[in-house]
């Protein structure tokens, strides 16, 4: 059964997670690539060699965030179907609030999933589309988010961004996905870490919505975080 974590807590696990990927690997360089780089910065564990490498969709707003990162060796902005990724050349993909936001979700997912090496980690978080946030950010007008999201959202939060939330970008969406790749969920969470709720009038909006839909889309979580494993046996279906 999922449960509800803070942004630390899930930092914690993705940190555990790989530390436990990197214990029968000593001594070797950690590859990772942050899909979604406009997000989350590359994990950074003790006595790891960490090279991290960015991708994402491009919008002027994620540009400008991108541009002025240091930690990230080299990064390419673009259509993700067909983005310049070496294969089988990382260890740990870090997909950051990407999948709700992109078309085409389960093909750019594809794609990704060929740079994984065989036996690595992708370390999801993505917003709910099942959640009170997620449907209230879909249904809400481009022009009317705009407006808002001074007033909402903290400063220095890329956006606001497009708004897709494909079948994928929910719970059923990616165990049916991993389903039918091949792919093992070790860890399924559930976290709020939505940009608006850091404000009386998001928080109050959502808690609006859950109660209009019956707490049919609730408001205690808003976004999933997974840690999802890549066969490492040679009979494995490749992806």
């Amino acid at each position: 059964m999922s449960e509800v974590r803070s942004v630390a807590q899930r930092g914690d696990l993705f940190g555990e997670r790989v530390r436990e990927h990197c214990a029968g690997r000593p001594n070797r360089r950690l590859d990772v690539l942050v899909a979604g780089c406009a997000h989350d910065e590359p994990l950074v564990l003790d006595h790891v060699e960490t090279r991290a490498t960015g991708v994402d969709e491009n919008h002027p707003a994620i540009r400008r965030v991108v541009a002025e990162r240091a930690d990230l060796v080299a990064w390419s902005l673009g259509d993700l179907r067909s983005a310049p990724l070496p294969p089988r050349g990382f260890d740990v993909i870090q997909l950051s609030f990407l999948l709700e936001r992109v078309k085409h979700a389960e093909l750019v997912f594809d794609r990704l999933l060929l740079a994984l090496r065989p036996g690595g980690l992708v370390l999801v978080r993505v917003r709910d589309r099942r959640s009170a946030y997620g449907l209230l950010d879909r249904i809400t007008p481009s022009w009317l988010r705009r407006l808002l999201w001074r007033a909402l959202v903290p400063p220095g939060t890329p956006g606001p961004l497009p708004k897709v939330y494909e079948p994928l970008a929910s719970s059923d969406g990616l165990h049916a996905f991993c389903l039918s790749r091949g792919l093992m969920i070790t860890d399924d969470e559930r976290g709020t870490s939505g940009p608006a709720r850091s404000r009386r009038l998001g928080a109050a909006a959502v808690a609006l919505m859950s109660h209009l839909t019956h707490n049919r889309y609730p408001a205690s979580h808003d976004e999933i975080t997974m840690v999802i494993r890549k066969p490492q046996h040679h009979f494995a279906r490749l992806i």
